[in-house]
């Protein structure tokens, strides 16, 4: 926001941006009055909380007799744009995207910017502020002090100013990534710069455990905050591409593919609203008894929070949070996400399937909630549209296919430079033992200076420096969750199934089967209301797929929930392999315990 102001003075020195303390809703109107507003001009978001919004705010406008303007700028093609062009349904595959796309035609370049700008006109606001509720502070984890923001409605100091840190009471930032225009529109220039980089860019081939600098162009951040435009983005990439002269990359691989990924989830928010962001009422996502289950308020929306069915899952999730799980993969990982707020897309897939099929079988919306407070390039509809996919609820079904927090990291890091890094206990144990230090016999641990010993909420153990043990033998819980997955997927389930919305659903799963499946009632899960609406599910022709015993790949494209074709399904030419794993070796079946 400062660079924003800082770009308006530059064009008029009288002019820069101004804040006013106060939501939209109520403040619009009176500034409609207080400044004779004949134009309202803003940009379109498909967010369900923001499409309430904006439509109350289209509302008061239009009851002042204020013309709304609404242009499309936060994605490639404007979602809803997407949706008709799919028939009405959400975009659940790149195919879907690419097809309804090239109905609606090129995507639109960037237009310049403004060379000058007009003096403002007189900054009245001559009436009282409407302060929004303090409660929930959905930042308040983060604050280290009251928030002073709005104290006014020109704020603090009375000059309409961007609100710094400290009147907003935050934490001072510990990541060492920063935004804004002039920032995003460099780090776009270095990557141009690299015509063969841009071009031939796979992002398969990137690697997770590369740092400073990383593997990926980590402009996502940019674009979420709007300081970087994605049409620029991709329009400058692509005039790349065409001019280059050997092999370039393609969707859904390479960078303009990346793009396509982030546009279909968009898609497929703006269709499902509200219910995309879980799994009740949901019908495109499949209904797992995952632990850890959300709890819904009386109109059938998840409230932030969840039932502990299990005592040892509610332990495993704070683990897997806090990066204390015993696997030192997936603790760098979490770390770097807490500490630099940004992490690269295969080691989210890493931490995803460990959270919900592929180890602990948590909600899947239990980590996209961890994620949305820590990740600084957070859009709701990636999030969302990615935790789905790597629980396998929803845009893929592949769930045999598990990274192994073993295996997996030493493709790209045997010496395991990453894990040294943000797990600095860690750093002088032999490469042996650096991604399973558990194994390491107890002198060779000594000599490294950590034991591995306890459950991680000890720094020091014995005078020395503590690792925790694994939290479970991963190999067992692979083999119970892939057997959870299988059940699941032959009683074949969505959110918005009527035994899932009253709770039935417990009659189809034996009692043992894995999460919170005893008994015949849901009478300690998520609370339920017939306003929701029930449709029938959607018939995919998919149930129960063999285990993989021999590759390791994830297919993108055609191959997901959601795509309802039934049984013949092909893999589409531009559905390249997206993602390397580790798949499972056959072991004995074991019960929860």
């Amino acid at each position: 926001m400062n660079d924003v102001s800082a770009s308006i003075t530059k064009l008029n020195p009288k002019s820069k941006l101004h804040v006013i303390r106060e939501a939209p809703q109520t403040l619009l109107p009176k500034l409609f009055k207080e400044w004779r507003v004949t134009h309202l001009v803003f940009e379109k978001d498909t967010d369900a909380y923001a499409r309430d919004r904006d439509a109350e705010v289209s509302r008061l406008a239009k009851e002042a007799g204020v013309k709304v303007v609404i242009r499309t700028g936060r994605t490639l093609y404007d979602p809803d744009e997407l949706v008709k062009e799919n028939g009405g349904r959400p975009t659940m595959s790149i195919s879907q995207v690419e097809k309804a796309g090239s109905n609606i035609g090129d995507i639109p370049r960037p237009i310049p910017a403004p060379k000058m700008l007009p003096n403002p006109g007189e900054i009245k606001v001559n009436f009282k502020q409407d302060r929004p509720a303090h409660e929930p502070d959905f930042n308040a984890i983060q604050r280290i002090s009251a928030e002073t923001s709005y104290t006014g409605l020109a704020g603090p100091s009375g000059d309409f100013a961007v609100p710094t840190l400290d009147e907003l009471g935050l934490k001072d930032a510990t990541t060492q990534h920063r935004g804004g225009e002039t920032i995003g529109r460099r780090m776009l220039d270095d990557i141009i710069k690299n015509e063969a980089w841009t071009a031939t860019f796979e992002k398969p081939k990137t690697a997770p455990t590369a740092f400073a600098p990383q593997a990926t162009t980590l402009l996502s951040p940019n674009m979420h905050f709007g300081s970087l435009s994605c049409r620029e983005f991709y329009w400058r990439v692509q005039d790349v591409v065409d001019r280059y002269k050997g092999k370039a990359s393609q969707p859904p691989v390479s960078l303009t593919g990346q793009l396509l990924f982030r546009d279909m989830y968009f898609g497929a928010q703006a269709k499902l609203g509200w219910y995309f962001g879980q799994t009740e009422g949901n019908d495109h996502n499949r209904f797992i008894p995952w632990h850890l289950r959300s709890k819904l308020d009386e109109n059938g929306i998840i409230t932030g929070e969840y039932t502990i069915d299990s005592e040892e899952a509610e332990s495993w999730f704070q683990r897997w949070k806090y990066g204390r799980t015993g696997f030192p993969w997936i603790d760098a990982i979490m770390r770097q996400l807490r500490n630099e707020g940004w992490i690269h897309h295969l080691a989210r897939h890493a931490v995803a399937c460990f959270l919900t099929r592929g180890g602990c079988y948590i909600d899947w919306v239990r980590g996209a909630e961890v994620f949305e407070e820590w990740l600084i390039d957070h859009e709701s509809a990636c999030n969302i549209g990615n935790w789905q996919w790597l629980s396998c609820t929803a845009f893929y079904s592949q769930f045999y296919r598990c990274y192994s927090p073993i295996a997996f990291p030493q493709k790209t890091d045997k010496d395991g430079q990453f894990v040294r890094h943000f797990c600095p206990e860690l750093k002088d144990f032999p490469t042996k033992y650096i991604y399973e230090p558990w194994k390491a016999p107890i002198q060779d641990q000594k000599k490294a200076g950590c034991l591995i010993k306890g459950d991680g909420t000890m720094a020091e153990i014995d005078g020395m420096k503590a690792y925790p043990k694994p939290m479970f033998d991963f190999n067992e819980r692979r083999t119970i969750c892939l057997d959870g997955m299988k059940s699941a997927y032959h009683v074949n389930l969505y959110g918005n199934d009527p035994r899932v919305l009253d709770g039935t659903w417990r009659k189809l799963f034996p009692d043992d089967a894995e999460g919170p499946t005893e008994g015949n009632d849901d009478h300690e899960a998520a609370v339920q209301d017939k306003k929701i609406k029930k449709v029938k599910s959607p018939e995919l022709g998919e149930h129960v797929v063999d285990e993989d015993h021999g590759g390791a790949a994830d297919t993108g494209g055609d191959l997901k929930s959601g795509d309802h074709d039934g049984n013949k399904r092909k893999r589409g030419k531009n559905n390249g392999t997206l993602d390397g794993f580790v798949a499972p070796r056959k072991t004995r079946k074991t019960k929860a315990k």
